[in-house]
């Protein structure tokens, strides 16, 4: 039942992703920099990045002790979706951005990514 779980809100996180580059992307691309989604910058990383951070790591502790090598690619894919959003953001800075520290912008970032990636694939060796 846990990695049932596990695999439903990891799915949901590689959705949430999809949904945020998806949104970026077309607002990159018209002139009112406007997404298919009413939300700013700042409502896109709270509504849709930080749960997308968040719930492969829930993911990985709540089957623990369940081997699942699918779940640890869906941690993974979940992790390189966020390094590929980060490195847009690192390559295409918005205005709004360029009082921030872009250090600690990448690191938190980045960060998380790596996690995901390394519970993942501590997820597939385990199994």
């Amino acid at each position: 039942m846990a990695l049932k779980a596990a695999l439903i809100i990891t799915g949901i996180a590689i959705g949430l992703l999809i949904a945020y580059g998806a949104d970026v992307a077309v607002s990159m691309g018209n002139e009112a920099k406007e997404g298919f989604l009413p939300l700013n910058d700042m409502q896109r990383g709270i509504g849709l990045g930080a749960p997308a951070l968040i719930l492969p790591i829930i993911g990985f502790f709540i089957s623990l002790k369940e081997p699942s090598k699918g779940l640890g690619v869906m941690i993974i894919i979940a992790g390189i979706l966020i390094i590929i959003g980060g490195i847009a953001v690192v390559a295409n800075p918005s205005p709004e951005s360029a009082d921030r520290d872009p250090v600690g912008s990448v690191v938190m970032l980045f960060a998380p990514a790596i996690i995901q990636l390394a519970l993942g694939a501590i997820k597939i060796k385990k199994s």
